[in-house]
């Protein structure tokens, strides 16, 4: 049995990926009229119309429910809720499930990596998985081929949860780096919302590529000092989300950074975009781990600005377009 938890639009579409591969699978919602919703239509059709459920996914009426007699739970919540249902999970969970999370983002109370509010839950990194990639829940319902990594420090541990996701036009690979699959997650949501706002400016496809590659040289430097491994971030935890979510507007984040460029402010554009946008609630707090660590993260920084009510998009790129020249890359 395979718990989810969320059954938000990504939620609910891992947990058809997971039932149509065979497993029996358990999706929690918060709230308790949804869940009953749910389990009537068998079908959400608020978040993932048009998707029936497959025979061997059930709805539970509580997180323990859920939780009680599976042997691998993961959680798909926004960052905002990750701390409070990772800390029951680790209460309710049987002895030595397999705890994993497909939430990108930062803990925004504490700055700390979602990775680390999960170990300080469950007490082990043994247990805890990441699950990261470019992927859109309609295009994974859809039965749309698509990739994602699986990381663990235990590397037996996310091969058996890759090889449960794996089907037959769904693609997982498991590695140990959960630091830069957790890492690639977050940032990249950020930089989506300056490819979006790049994009309602009217600036060009060339101005895109710009900020993909050098949002990706600041991914990079974080996570040198976080201590991601650049292979990962040049893989699908980092470059391959990167460019979906910079350049397709399924994309929550560009939507949300179009809204701003057309002159929303940013609760406005939170609500054009709909539903939670992860890239305003991580640029202040990337933004204080740069500062933190003495790193240049401009990008970031103006996404920052323009999140907090500090700049609009236009001053916000007329602040990069003055940088001094430098070197593409520090040679070592």
């Amino acid at each position: 049995m395979i718990a989810v938890l969320g059954a938000g639009a990504w939620g609910t579409a891992l947990a058809l990926l997971l039932a149509r591969n065979g497993s029996p699978v358990r999706l929690w919602a918060r709230d308790g009229e949804a869940a009953a919703r749910l389990d009537r239509d068998r079908e959400n059709r608020r978040y993932l119309p048009g998707h029936s459920f497959p025979r061997g996914l059930s709805i539970a009426a509580g997180l323990e429910t859920a939780v009680e007699s599976a042997g691998e739970v993961l959680v798909a919540v926004p960052s905002h809720a990750f701390r409070e249902v990772m800390e029951r999970v680790a209460g309710a969970a049987r002895e030595g499930a397999g705890v994993a999370w497909a939430t990108k983002g930062i803990d925004p109370g504490t700055g700390r990596w979602l990775h680390e509010v999960a170990v300080d839950a469950l007490g082990t990194a043994a247990r805890a998985s990441v699950v990261s990639g470019p992927t859109f829940a309609g295009e994974v319902a859809a039965g749309l081929p698509a990739a994602v990594a699986v990381a663990c420090a235990d590397l037996d541990r996310a091969r058996r949860l890759a090889g449960l996701l794996h089907g037959p036009r769904f693609r997982a690979y498991a590695n140990d780096d959960v630091t830069g699959v957790s890492l690639g997650g977050a940032v990249k949501n950020v930089l989506a919302v300056a490819a979006g706002a790049a994009d309602g400016l009217g600036l060009g496809a060339n101005t895109r590529a710009a900020i993909v590659s050098r949002g990706l040289g600041e991914m990079l430097r974080l996570g040198r000092i976080a201590g991601a491994r650049p292979a990962t971030l040049m893989g699908l935890a980092g470059l391959g989300d990167l460019v979906l979510t910079c350049t397709d507007d399924q994309s929550r984040n560009r939507r949300f950074g179009l809204a701003l460029a057309a002159g929303s402010t940013p609760d406005e554009a939170r609500e054009r975009a709909g539903r939670v946008v992860e890239g305003a609630t991580a640029a202040p707090v990337l933004l204080a781990l740069a500062e933190r660590f003495g790193i240049e993260m401009p990008i970031t920084e103006q996404v920052a600005a323009v999140v907090g009510g500090d700049a609009t998009p236009a001053a916000a790129v007329e602040t990069l377009l003055a940088r001094s020249p430098a070197a593409e890359y520090e040679v070592e």
